[in-house]
């Protein structure tokens, strides 16, 4: 498990700008990311998806977070997501559990 301390500073400072991680919390250009673990991409209510993040139909965990934080764009083309990615293992581990956390 990564350090939940440094992956909330990622947050803040890589996905602040887009999502919001608080219980009920609103949408903003992306969706409220609050208990996105074992979450089924799409199918936030209330948030307008992309067609092709809905199609893709995954179950959020620690792997597909991983593999779509590396380069979101390659693991759901199509995704309207503008984030180009989290380059360093470390950090997608570390940004992973503070997700996580959020329970």
């Amino acid at each position: 498990m990564g350090d939940v301390v440094n992956g909330k500073k990622l947050y803040m400072k890589l996905c602040a700008s887009c999502h919001t991680t608080e219980k009920g919390g609103k949408h903003k250009i992306g969706p409220n990311l609050h208990g996105i673990m074992g979450k089924i991409s799409g199918t936030n209510p209330g948030f307008n998806f992309s067609e092709t993040i809905k199609e893709k139909a995954i179950i959020w965990d620690e792997k597909t977070l991983n593999d779509y934080l590396e380069f979101p764009k390659k693991f759901i083309p199509g995704t309207t997501m503008v984030f180009y990615g989290v380059k360093k293992a470390e950090d997608r581990k570390d940004l992973i559990a503070f997700l996580a956390s959020l329970k």
